[in-house]
This record gives C-alpha cells, sequence and structure tokens, in this order.
C-alpha cells in the first residue's frame, strides 16, 4: 500500500497521462514543492464562483507555498492537473486521509460509521476554462483508482458539497455518489454530504 512518504519521494508512482475531449493531453500527478508558483497561478486565475465552491484558505502565491510546503507532513495528497503541453496547472485534487469529527458525528447519525482505515474527503477544483469540458469525468477513474492504492474503500466530500452547486452534484451522480443528508455550515449555507463506496465498483486500469 502506498504512503504519503512514499509518493512525496517519487511522485512518479502515482502519475498518469490521460486524453481530454479536445485531443490535448493533460497528466495527473502529486503536487511538489516545485510547483509553487505555477499554483499560485492556477489559484489566482480561479473566478469569485469558483472560489465559492472551493476548500482553499488563500488565492495566492501564500497558499501556493503553504500547499506545497504541507507535502507529505500531514494527511493530505494533492493531485494537480497540467496541461502536458503549456505545462500549467488546470486543476487541483484534494484527498485527505483524516476525517473530522463532525463528519464523524453527522454519518454516524445517518447510520454510517466512518473510519480513517477506510475513508477518505475528496475536494476537486478545475481552473474555470476547463469546467464544463467532462475534465473530471475523465480524471475522476485515475482518482479513484488512486484512492484503492492507498487502501481507502470509501471517498465522502471534503466539507461536502454546496446544495446550490448542480454542476458538482450532476458530477456526483454521475459518477456513483449516493445522497446521504444535508447539514448547515458555521456560515449559514446548506451543504449536502455524498459518499462513494468503491466496493460497489470494478476496479479500472489506470493509463
Amino acid at each position: 500500500m502506498l504512503t504519503l512518504t512514499k509518493i512525496a519521494e517519487d511522485p512518479r508512482v502515482l502519475t498518469y497521462r490521460m486524453n481530454l475531449s479536445d485531443g490535448s493531453t493533460a497528466v495527473l500527478r502529486p503536487l511538489t514543492h516545485a510547483d509553487t508558483e505555477r499554483l499560485a497561478v492556477f489559484l489566482r486565475g480561479l473566478s469569485a464562483e469558483s472560489r465559492r465552491f472551493s476548500t482553499f484558505d488563500g488565492y495566492g502565491l501564500a497558499a501556493a507555498r503553504d500547499l506545497c510546503a504541507a507535502i507529505a507532513r500531514y494527511d493530505k495528497l494533492r493531485l494537480v492537473l497540467e496541461d502536458a503541453a503549456a505545462e500549467t496547472i488546470i486543476g487541483l485534487f484534494e484527498l485527505s486521509l483524516a476525517i473530522t469529527a463532525g463528519d464523524l458525528a453527522r454519518y454516524r447519525a445517518a447510520g454510517i460509521r466512518l473510519t480513517e482505515t477506510t475513508d477518505c474527503r475528496f475536494g476537486p477544483t478545475l481552473a474555470d476554462a476547463y469546467q464544463g469540458r467532462k475534465v473530471g469525468t475523465l480524471a475522476f477513474p485515475l482518482v479513484t483508482e488512486i484512492v484503492r492504492r492507498l487502501g481507502r474503500t470509501r471517498i465522502i466530500l471534503w466539507g461536502g458539497v454546496l446544495a446550490d452547486n448542480a454542476r458538482a452534484i450532476r458530477f456526483y451522480e454521475k459518477n456513483g455518489f449516493q445522497h446521504i443528508g444535508s447539514f448547515t455550515r458555521p456560515d449559514g449555507i446548506r451543504s449536502l454530504d455524498m459518499m462513494l463506496d468503491l466496493r460497489s465498483r470494478p476496479s479500472s486500469e489506470a493509463v
């Protein structure tokens, strides 16, 4: 089973090439320390609407430095989706191997027992220009393979998904996530909990 330390030491173990619908090639790989400047460009380029739906603490160089400094230090694995030709970051997919107390309580109330040996949290963000182009749908099978290689069998959403984020909800439903319940965040915004059980999905060979 892969560990975050092993991945940080050799990111090639989780590096995949994929063909986008427009014929271009993208690379899905772990975030590295060398990505700081390009990650800052990606974060700064996110629109106000994309930022509202994302999970980041900031959207500039300082935030990019913090994300890169956190590599293999905590429970997070961050994967960048990179345009292979332009070498620009077009997406950031976050996985957390830790489950928060709030997640545990909400899912327990729904009759589901979460554990850090079986479950992980997932949060995706795409550059605005790549949203609505099925990029997430093409990348998600690779994400599920990575989750399996990390020894997890279920995926929940990082902070849930905002109830008014119709595009994201359709994406999760299409990819097999089940609705678990709803909750109100501390800022008063309604969000939905959704879960994907990989044990009900056949494993696919990543390319």
